[in-house]
């Protein structure tokens, strides 16, 4: 009776410890959910073994009462009596071979299951360190993915900024080519009569030029204005004073014959701004012109618009520019916002 409580002891105790050894947080057996079902399967099988041979046991106690009993009435049948107890002795041994056999497969199932846990913690750690690493990481990549958006946004504004003063200077540029388009025609209506004899008007580089042949206005190495071109001069001028937005350049042009006077010109230099000069004299005479906006020069024989040796190319380069510009007001004050 007492060998049977030590076996139940010992069995209970081993269950008991495998039972606690196995209680592992599921987060951390995820892994192990099947082999620990599997255990558990095992130790069912086990219990229910357990549990015949305690049927097993109780039968047997039984069966030793009785033979008790047969032994006490049946006194003189000692040779009976001792075989049924050795035979009994040999049930008992095999019993507890069996019991014995139970526990270490439970103390295997224990230490596996220890080994595992051990595993899955070593696991578990290292993935931790991993998922910090990693997160370390992407606080990184995240702070200089703000700092990139920081200086993208930065730009954009920028971009938008220029944009806007880009389209300003558009809106700026293309009100003034229709400004130069519409002066280039007043002009033209203004020289009716004088354009094409001796007298050009041509739109370029965002200016009017008003080129007029020396027979138009000189006579050969003479400053003074004639008669004919003191009256295209007069018709321009009364045009350029009600458009007070327009900057005024007189340029004198001559050819590359070189002169050798001794007098007031001594050569093309002087010839060319003598007569820018009196250009630009007639141009204010009698008019509200303001004189800050007409500029003269001399250009001498430097800027020939023909380059061949020939009489009709020299007849070419000799001529007065009237060079008319629209004033840049608004484009400068968005050139220097900028």
């Amino acid at each position: 009776m007492n060998k049977s409580k030590i076996v139940k002891g010992l069995f209970y105790s081993a269950l008991a410890s495998i039972v606690i050894i196995s209680c592992v947080p599921a987060r951390k057996l995820e892994e192990e959910q099947g082999k620990r079902t599997s255990c558990e399967t095992e130790l069912k099988a086990l219990k229910e073994t357990n549990q015949k041979n305690e049927t097993l046991l109780a039968e047997y106690k039984s069966k030793v009462a009785e033979i008790e009993k047969q032994i006490y009435g049946l006194q003189k049948d000692t040779s009976i009596t001792g075989t049924n107890y050795r035979n009994l002795t040999q049930k008992y041994d095999k019993l507890n071979q069996v019991n014995e056999q139970l526990l270490s497969q439970l103390s295997k199932l224990s230490q596996n299951a220890a080994n595992q846990n051990t595993q899955l913690v070593g696991q578990l750690q290292m993935t931790q360190e991993q998922l910090i690493k990693k997160e370390d990481e992407l606080k990184k990549l995240q702070l200089e993915l703000d700092l990139k958006k920081k200086s993208l946004d930065e730009l954009t504004a920028e971009l938008d900024k220029r944009q806007k003063k880009i389209q300003e200077l558009e809106d700026i540029l293309k009100k003034k080519d229709e400004s130069i388009k519409e002066l280039k025609k007043k002009v033209s209506d203004a020289l009716i009569g004088f354009e094409g004899n001796g007298l050009t008007v041509t739109q370029k580089n965002g200016k009017i030029y008003v080129s007029m042949d020396e027979s138009l206005l000189f006579a050969t190495g003479s400053t003074t204005v004639q008669s004919k071109g003191v009256e295209a001069l007069k018709k321009l001028a009364k045009l350029l004073e009600t458009n007070a937005d327009i900057n005024i350049m007189v340029e004198g042009h001559t050819d590359d014959q070189p002169m050798n006077g001794s007098g007031e010109i001594k050569d093309n230099w002087d010839l060319s701004v003598m007569r820018a000069t009196s250009v630009t004299k007639i141009l204010l005479k009698g008019t509200s012109i303001d004189p800050k906006r007409i500029t003269a020069a001399g250009r001498g024989e430097f800027y020939p618009v023909d380059m061949a040796k020939t009489p009709e190319a020299r007849k070419k380069n000799r001529r007065t520019e009237i060079i008319l510009t629209p004033k840049l007001d608004e484009l400068l004050k968005v050139l220097d916002s900028n």
